[in-house]
């Protein structure tokens, strides 16, 4: 989780930008049901009367509700209500401020309720004054304000241990009996507070809305963001890798690090924004609107909590395990796959696919054996939750129906507790939607992590010889020992010899004896492990690899060509190779007469990975990428055994006519390819038996001669010529 956070980092100014917008949509959506309630409790119920506070009332009913009113009291609804006009009705007056209104609303609210009370009953046969008697006996004296407060405590106390809001329902019957005696309509009352509590809830929705699609923008911006910066960190590290690190990390694993492990991370970077920080705002805010509701009805809340924490943590436990597991067995059906398409060929050739069927079938089959596990255990979050849920609803409606029985609740507030009941809920089950995919990201991005922060044995050691510019091309390698990681014995060991420019250095050898790792050692593909290999006299590991490697042309032992043209695969080295050197070094490799049969030329398209072409004309365009280049020193790996020996024969011809002044290093096993060489180098397991001409080595190298007597005839041992 903390490096999601990290990868997050940047976009720190974009994170606070969606948290302020993440509290403007939770704002709207808590705001929701409370309005809802309203219009329950007080636009249907109450007719659209929010408080106790009537904009004109009697002056005869306002003198009576005095009568329950303390001096206090009297005074705020003098000054809130004007004179009577003369049809005595007064007034409330229009410049009241909330802290007012509110205090006229309490003064008025249990004077209306008792009055109310009062008029329900006869005063003959329940033994209790009516108002106008009431009136009457205060004025005769018979009663004091003081008993009558007294007789006030009392009636609230017989009315019993009811809400303020319950306490406010008899109130307004009171006005609505008021309103109707002035032939007030009512309807319009109600209409104007439904229209108007609408509004602001479409006003509301409209907002949340717009919030919610500018944070889902943000959020794939980021997301995006994110990825992009991993691929390219990623991929970056990838290019700096030599073959040792290249070997640590499968091909199939870095492609699916690359691919799917940082797509798990930018998914969850936008699940994070949209929904694991809204889900706690949410959770947060609906707590303290239930708190504010006064229900008592909290334990539930707490107790369908406490449910859903224990679930997720039992199947986080469950589960984590084999998210780890998933990564690897993703890696390894790349694998096999990345296999058999390469392999397709000899896969045919030798009836294996049922083989390879199989193989893929097992890896394919053990990949979805667990995410079949990882999903039917995610899957049991889903019902669980759903059943917490509605045993909460039926708990909040069992409970609450006796509290609105009781008088302590209101049907609109329990219908709002519902309400935030559920987003509390819903919050809840957002984060357990998080936390499905957080192990898995988790583990990808551990996965990147590991990429990233591999650091390439093979660097760029503190430069000795950058201002060097007129490289001549000489390679000496002087006492050259080399060990593969984790082998036992060194793959070459005490090699020295120098190649000179504008000769030819060949080495040649049995399979296995070390001829391509002591090439792969010029250009830095490895490091010696003792010994120094040497530029123009600089070790090589004291020059920039990027200096370096563009002194030399390398031709791999295997043809690569990449998907393009054949014009774009010969300037692969520098954009700024032109026309008249890619065709002349077309034509030094042997390869314009296959090119000119193309429709095309050399805007023919080659495929990926040089498929519609065949091996002798990928290992031309390969020499004819190295020749365009102009290096100073050429490193045939072997580069010559798909051609003919016809072609092999004019191939090092022209090499030697064109590019005399350079030196050229060749491991070859065909004899007549080095034939002609200035200097050949004989190695046999590891070790450098013999060095020098082909008549000198066959007479004085034994290994030499049972290499050229396996290829030569007698005739051409003696004449040392081969067409």
């Amino acid at each position: 989780m903390r490096s999601i956070l990290r990868y997050m980092r940047d976009s720190w100014k974009a994170v606070c930008v969606v948290i302020l917008l993440l509290m403007v949509q939770a704002y709207c959506d808590l705001s929701l049901p409370t309005y809802m309630s309203n219009i329950v409790d007080v636009g249907i119920q109450q007719n659209g009367m929010d408080d106790a506070v009537m904009e004109q009332i009697r002056a005869g009913s306002l003198a009576q509700l005095e009568l329950f009113m303390t001096e206090e009291e009297m005074e705020t609804i003098e000054n809130a209500y004007g004179e009577a006009n003369e049809v005595g009705v007064r007034y409330v007056n229009t410049d009241l401020s909330e802290e007012e209104q509110a205090a006229v609303s309490d003064a008025l609210c249990v004077p209306m309720a008792l009055a109310y009370q009062m008029s329900r009953y006869d005063g003959e046969t329940s033994g209790m004054y009516s108002l106008s008697e009431l009136q009457g006996a205060i004025d005769a004296g018979r009663i004091t304000r003081d008993q009558l407060l007294a007789m006030k405590d009392q009636a609230l106390e017989q009315m019993g241990d009811i809400s303020d809001s319950t306490m406010l329902q008899i109130a307004v019957m009171y006005m609505e009996e008021e309103y109707n005696a002035m032939g007030v309509d009512l309807g319009t009352i109600r209409n104007h507070y439904l229209y108007t509590t609408g509004g602001k809830m479409l006003g509301l929705t409209a907002l949340g809305l717009t919030v919610a699609m500018v944070i889902g923008l943000i959020a794939s911006r980021v997301g995006a963001g994110v990825g992009r910066k991993l691929r390219d960190q990623v991929f970056g590290r990838v290019l700096r890798f030599s073959s040792i690190e290249m070997n640590q990390f499968s091909t199939a694993s870095l492609i699916t690090r690359c691919t799917n492990d940082i797509q798990q991370v930018q998914m969850v970077c936008v699940m994070i924004l949209r929904m694991m920080l809204f889900a706690p705002i949410c959770a947060i805010g609906g707590i303290l609107k239930v708190y504010h509701t006064q229900t008592g009805l909290g334990w539930i809340i707490v107790v369908a909590v406490c449910v859903i924490l224990a679930v997720i943590g039992t199947l986080m436990r469950i589960s984590m395990p084999k998210f780890k597991i998933m990564q690897s067995l993703v890696d390894r059906m790349n694998l096999i796959s990345r296999e058999i398409l390469t392999g397709i060929m000899p896969i045919r050739a030798f009836s294996r696919e049922k083989r390879e069927e199989e193989r893929f079938a097992g890896a394919n089959t053990d990949l979805m054996r667990t995410q079949l596990f990882t999903n039917r255990v995610m899957n049991f979050m889903m019902p669980t939750m759903m059943l917490t849920m509605n045993a909460v609803t039926v708990a909040i409606v069992w409970f609450g129906s006796k509290g609105i029985e009781a008088g302590n609740l209101q049907v609109g507030d329990m219908m709002a507790f519902i309400t935030y009941t559920m987003m509390i809920v819903m919050s809840f089950m957002m984060m357990t939607m998080i936390s499905i995919f957080l192990p898995r990201a988790g583990i990808a991005a551990d996965r990147i992590n590991e990429v990233i922060h591999t650091e390439p044995v093979i660097t760029d050691q503190p430069e000795q010889a950058e201002s060097k510019t007129d490289w001549k091309g000489e390679i000496r390698f002087d006492d050259v020992t080399f060990c593969y990681p984790g082998a036992d014995h060194p793959a070459i060991e005490h090699i020295s010899f120098t190649a000179q420019p504008g000769k030819t250095t060949a080495i040649i050898g049995s399979t296995g004896s070390g001829k391509s790792t002591l090439l792969n050692l010029i250009p830095r593909f490895f490091d010696v492990t003792e010994g120094r290999v040497q530029l123009d006299g600089v070790d090589v590991r004291n020059i920039r690899q990027e200096t370096l490697r563009s002194q030399l042309g390398y031709v791999p032992q295997k043809g690569v060509l990449f998907s393009g043209t054949i014009a774009s695969n010969v300037k692969f080295a520098d954009s700024d190779i032109s026309d008249e050197q890619m065709k002349l070094a077309a034509e030094i490799a042997q390869a314009t007469e296959f090119i000119d049969s193309k429709m095309d030329r050399y805007n023919t398209r080659i495929a990926q990975g040089g498929t519609n072409v065949s091996g002798g004309q990928k290992q031309r365009l390969s020499i004819a990428r190295a020749i365009a280049a102009q290096p100073k020193v050429f490193l045939f790996d072997d580069s010559f055994s798909a051609l003919d020996y016809k072609t092999d024969a004019a191939l090092r011809r022209a090499l030697h006519a064109n590019i005399s002044d350079a030196t050229v290093i060749i491991v070859a096993q065909r004899i007549s390819t080095i034939l002609h060489a200035d200097q050949i180098i004989v190695l046999d397991e590891g070790k450098m038996v013999g060095i020098g001409t082909h008549e000198q080595l066959l007479a004085s190298c034994s290994t030499y001669r049972e290499i050229a007597e396996s290829q030569l005839s007698e005739s051409e041992l003696k004449g040392g010529s081969v067409q």
